[in-house]
């Protein structure tokens, strides 16, 4: 017997999320599937809610750094990252979360959810074109960079634990990787 999974569109997600249907859930959309998230330990919080205000402080009025909030993908994906890092829209974002176009880059933190993020969210980001991913490893306590998004995976990829990263979209901004990664 084959089994074929039923795939959404954001539409139908969004219809489900309205309707009350996933309250209480955690769940994002990839690639058509409802995905549980994984449960958000100390060190994940600390870390990521550290991140995203040392990022606001250091980006000013340069980008919006939004925390655990969904962005909209065209592959039928509407992940909540950690940090988004995105285009200052206002008002905008009350008619749609932000799409590929609108993101800078893209922040996860990784302890039981390290493998889907390294690999099935990096092809989801790439495959839409987003110029940067970074997944910090809690266990580890690395910074791993995915940059040159081509084919659907990104052709260059680094592990940093420490030093200074200058993101793409902001090369004039030095970004301290232990901010990122153990502050």
């Amino acid at each position: 017997m084959t089994l074929t999974t039923a795939k959404w569109t954001i539409d139908e997600y969004h219809q489900m999320v309205a309707a009350g249907i996933l309250d209480n859930r955690r769940v994002e959309l990839l690639k058509g599937e409802i995905v549980e998230m994984s449960p958000e330990g100390e060190p994940h919080a600390y870390f990521s809610s550290e991140a995203g205000e040392y990022l606001i402080k250091l980006l000013g009025e340069l980008a919006m750094v939004r925390l655990d909030k969904p962005i909209t993908l065209p592959n039928a994906s509407e992940p909540e990252p950690d940090i988004a890092i995105v285009q200052r829209l206002g008002r905008e974002y009350l008619a749609h979360h932000p799409y590929p176009e609108n993101i800078f880059w893209l922040i996860e933190y990784a302890n039981s959810s390290l493998e889907k993020d390294l690999e099935i969210k990096s092809k989801i980001y790439a495959e839409v074109k987003i110029a940067e991913y970074w997944v910090v490893n809690l266990k580890k306590r690395q910074l791993v960079v995915f940059r040159q998004p081509q084919d659907g995976e990104y052709a260059a990829k680094s592990t940093l634990i420490d030093g200074t990263i200058y993101p793409i979209a902001f090369p004039d901004i030095a970004i301290s990787v232990s901010a990122i990664v153990s502050n």
